[in-house]
């Protein structure tokens, strides 16, 4: 005798399944592509050759907040709007402790650059 199972699915809230691929890696790539590269600019047209370590961090964590304040400002006002964002500013938050505790490499490679070539 065979025995035959048959799956059952449960159908979840859509915000847990949804994949936020493309989002993740902007946050994974904001340092590196915008806040840093932006940072270094506003040091630049600011005339500070040598600036501290920590200004240079500060700097790239305010450009970083730019981005929360867009997010909150840009997507539209639907149901799973908050769910999406909570992700984005958790994600956010990882980033910029990331850069603040000095473990984000390519901030750190952007600032001695700066510094030590400018």
């Amino acid at each position: 005798m065979k025995y035959f199972f048959r799956a059952n699915y449960l159908i979840l809230d859509p915000i847990y399944l949804m994949d936020y691929f493309e989002i993740d890696r902007v946050i994974e790539d904001l340092a590196r592509s915008v806040a840093a590269p932006c940072a270094t600019t506003w040091f630049k047209i600011s005339g500070v050759k040598n600036p501290t370590i920590g200004d240079y961090r500060g700097k790239v964590i305010e450009f970083m907040n730019n981005f929360r304040q867009m997010i909150r400002e840009s997507y539209p006002e639907i149901e799973r709007k908050e769910g999406l964002k909570d992700y984005i500013y958790k994600g956010l938050d990882k980033a910029i402790r990331e850069v603040n505790t000095g473990n984000n490499k390519e901030v750190e490679r952007r600032y001695r650059y700066y510094t030590q070539y400018n």
